[in-house]
């Protein structure tokens, strides 16, 4: 029976594809050098598909047991990878995934068959609409990049006859093909003696593609760029030619078509690596710039820019070079250290004055793994534990960690979620013990801390305790909302209450600059008149922090 696209396809489609890129993510990472060797376009292309994966299962299991249409999860795929989008590449393969859509869907002037299904037809030009709309949303296309990538899978689908699982091997061979020849049409590549990191991550999207329609699992691409992975420091200098844009920015911008045109124009003018990828109102923003503020204030001008991040490529950090002898530490290196990544000024202080190295996290400015990087070259020890304190986190913190055991640095991540998870590590902390039994004591220390955060919802939306209202406050407990309330001190102590019903020992409350003190007096005479033998201790989180973080031991 000839193979076709399907829903279930879709759905297996970006599952494998998140599998594959997991699997590859440090190898695609070390073979970053360009347009900056920041380590990390495996590590975005994972949390770009990661993106997509939620989206698609949400739409699944909101219409469970009826499966959803086609035009449903195709639109729900690139969607997702829009707002999820990280760094260049991420950017890339949202508008790839997009284009792919428009014409799945049928918006793009192709058709589904009679089934509702996409045949091989459909997927040939879908193929070629996602090569073209990825080119037209880079500022200046370079050859030897993944867009060449694309337009070799594109083309060698065109080639082709046969159904859907034919069309998709003879996009990935074409793909893999174009791979292999990167080298000689770039020549940052060359010189590292690599292929194009983001055209890598396309052929691991387009092998999940072949495995989800077919059946059969590719054989993984061994060989290009592999044998290569770890570049050094010389080749990251010269793919850097020593210059560049200070900085890395990223947002989704809400605005209209004409709004955005001349978005481009300005933010063109600015700085290098421009892409601008969406359309019907959202778009995704990436740009390497000197002034990181410029580029925001354009944005601002253009509509209402949210979840903005800026990484830091500063000289001595990871995305150029590493640091020299007369700006590195100094001095005997410390047996161990401590790393963390740490939201708000308040909690910044605690966290040094525990000894620890913090990365500060500000609002809608998430560190990059070059940030990170650069903290655990700071710590200036031989044994490093790393607190990304962020489940987003997870994958850079991952790839930083990598980056820093290649510099001969030791280096245990602990996949903290919450700062509250981090204050728990900390507390039990012994320099003195062996690497992994301090490791170990503060893992489980971390895991056994229950943490929620207070926040106020910005918009109204359906959520896990109900729908929600533009300024209500959610209380989310391990990252789903389970409280909506319309009073800060009721919403804090329902779920406290939540949180307590398992029991605990310490409860642990930071709080915003926003929230009075007596709204902590609240909470903790509560907690001393309802829970016999549960301690609370304050903290404030200052500038930048949550409104209210609650860990419970």
């Amino acid at each position: 029976m000839p193979q076709v696209l399907d829903v279930h396809a879709v759905r297996a489609w970006c599952a494998l594809a998140l599998e594959a890129l997991g699997r590859d993510r440090e190898e695609i990472d070390a073979i970053n050098v360009y347009p900056v060797a920041d380590g990390d376009t495996g590590t975005n292309l994972y949390l770009t598909v990661e993106s997509a994966v939620q989206a698609v299962e949400a739409v699944f299991t909101g219409l469970e047991p009826a499966p959803p249409a086609l035009p449903d999860v195709v639109h729900a795929m690139a969607h997702g990878a829009l707002i999820g989008a990280r760094g260049n590449s991420g950017t890339i393969l949202a508008q790839l995934l997009r284009g792919m859509a428009q014409v799945l869907a049928g918006d793009a002037g192709g058709e589904a068959d009679h089934s509702g299904n996409a045949d091989a037809e459909n997927l040939r030009q879908a193929l070629r609409r996602a090569a073209e709309s990825a080119r037209e949303a880079v500022a200046h296309p370079v050859e030897g990049t993944v867009l060449t990538v694309a337009a070799a899978a594109a083309d060698a689908a065109d080639a082709h006859s046969g159904d859907c699982g034919d069309v998709a091997r003879a996009a990935y061979d074409g793909a893999c093909a174009a791979l292999d020849a990167t080298p000689g049409q770039l020549a940052v590549l060359g010189r590292a003696g690599v292929v194009d990191a983001g055209g890598r991550g396309l052929v691991a999207v387009l092998g999940a593609l072949t495995e989800a329609l077919s059946g059969d699992p590719v054989a993984p691409p061994a060989g290009r760029g592999v044998h290569h992975a770890r570049v050094t420091a010389d080749h990251s200098l010269d793919c850097a030619d020593g210059e560049g844009p200070a900085f890395e920015v990223i947002y989704l911008l809400e605005a209209d078509d004409r709004a955005v045109a001349r978005l481009r124009t300005r933010l063109d003018g600015l700085g290098d690596s421009l892409v601008v990828v969406g359309g019907d109102g959202l778009w995704n923003v990436h740009v390497h710039v000197d002034d990181a503020g410029a580029a925001v204030e354009a944005g601002v001008e253009a509509g209402r820019p949210y979840r903005i991040r800026i990484t830091h490529f500063a000289v001595g950090d990871a995305h150029t070079t590493p640091p020299t002898s007369g700006s590195a530490p100094t001095g005997e290196r410390a047996q161990r250290a401590i790393v963390a990544v740490v939201p708000g000024e308040g909690l910044a202080g605690l966290y040094s004055e525990a000894g620890a190295t913090v990365v500060p996290e500000r609002p809608g400015e998430a560190p990059g793994s070059g940030e990170l990087v650069e903290a655990i070259r700071r710590a200036h020890a031989r044994e490093v534990v790393l607190l990304p304190n962020d489940a987003e986190l997870r994958h850079t913190a991952a790839a930083a960690a990598e980056q820093a055991r290649t510099e001969g640095v030791r280096v245990a991540l602990i996949p903290t979620r919450s700062a509250i998870q981090g204050i728990a590590a900390l507390a039990v902390h012994e320099k003195e013990r062996r690497f992994d039994e301090d490791v170990v004591a503060m893992t489980s220390a971390a895991g056994a801390t229950r943490y929620a955060e207070l926040a106020v919802a910005e918009r109204q939306s359906w959520t896990m305790a109900g729908i929600c209202q533009a300024g209500d406050f959610l209380g989310l407990i391990d990252g789903d909302v389970a409280v909506i309330g319309e009073e800060v001190t009721t919403t804090a102590r329902t779920t406290l209450d939540r949180m307590l019903a398992a029991g605990g020992e310490m409860v642990t409350l930071v709080l915003g600059d926003e929230v009075p003190d007596e709204v902590a007096d609240r909470l903790e005479r509560h907690v001393r008149e309802t829970y016999l033998a549960v301690d609370t201790v304050v903290y404030r989180g200052g500038r930048n922090s949550a409104l209210m973080l609650i860990g419970v031991e």
